[in-house]
């Protein structure tokens, strides 16, 4: 019997060029919480950010934010917390200045840059989030939630960004999370950490679990459920790890992998 549900949300119930939840998505969703089946958003984003899609959702578990970095419940009360080493953090900013790369700094759920460019612009109208713009040796590098190395349309880059990096820092965590998205976080935050966090703090077994994703970010997610699933939509990487593929984003490919592993009601 499924007791939780993690789930990823860009890409995997949110559809990136809708902007927006399908009402069957949302239905889905209640019927879910409803039922008592606990569902969590696992994501790459804020907790700000995510903290907007949650109450959108009628959702109100603990939310997993920064890659499995934070966990916070919707009080504010942080369940856990793994942050980038603060030496390590300025050696990326400074690898990203000297190739001209566009980072966004997040320190204590606070999005920073430095030049308020169309980047961040549109990064920040598609996550409803709000950002500083200062310069970071102004700064007191601390309490990184992450850094995020963006170059829209231009894959082929992040994919070297990545590549370069985790031969550097073996000891971080370095992922792409979308296309266009090199992620660097602490080496524990991980989606399938702060899952399994939560496995033990509601008691539930790993095989009560389904998790489901689109992005190798989601790799890590998928080893902590007893059922794995991946999008239509997802990664070839991705898609190796999972028992079932479902439809894409945008066939509602969440709600039918509810449909074919969960019957209502549950409770």
């Amino acid at each position: 019997m499924i007791k939780m549900i993690a789930t990823d949300i860009d890409g995997t119930i949110l559809d990136w060029n809708l902007g927006d939840f399908t009402p069957k998505l949302k239905e889905c969703i209640k019927s879910l919480t409803e039922a008592g089946i606990k569902v969590v958003l696992v994501t790459g984003r804020m907790h700000e950010s995510a903290m907007v899609m949650a109450k959108e959702l009628g959702l109100s578990t603990p939310i997993v934010s920064y890659q499995g970095g934070m966990i916070k419940e919707q009080n504010g009360k942080c369940l856990y917390r793994k942050d980038l080493d603060p030496q390590k953090a300025k050696e990326i900013i400074k690898w990203a200045k000297d190739n001209n790369i566009h980072i966004n700094l997040y320190i204590d759920d606070t999005l920073y840059v430095e030049e308020d460019n169309e980047t961040i612009k549109n990064y920040a109208g598609v996550r409803y989030v709000n950002y500083k713009v200062c310069p970071f040796d102004k700064l007191d590098i601390k309490n990184v939630n992450k850094v995020l190395a963006i170059k829209y349309n231009d894959a082929e880059s992040v994919s070297k960004w990545v590549k370069i990096l985790s031969e550097k820092y073996p000891e971080l965590y370095i992922v792409k999370s979308t296309p266009f998205f090199c992620e660097v976080s602490n080496i524990d935050a991980k989606k399938s950490n702060a899952v399994e966090f939560l496995r033990n703090y509601w008691g539930i077994k790993k095989e009560e679990v389904l998790t489901i994703g689109d992005q190798n970010n989601d790799i890590e997610l998928l080893k902590s459920g007893g059922i794995k699933v991946a999008m239509g939509n997802g990664t070839p990487e991705l898609k190796e790890c999972a028992d079932f593929i479902t439809d894409s984003v945008e066939n509602d490919g969440f709600v039918k992998a509810v449909e074919k592993f969960i019957s209502f009601p549950v409770r």
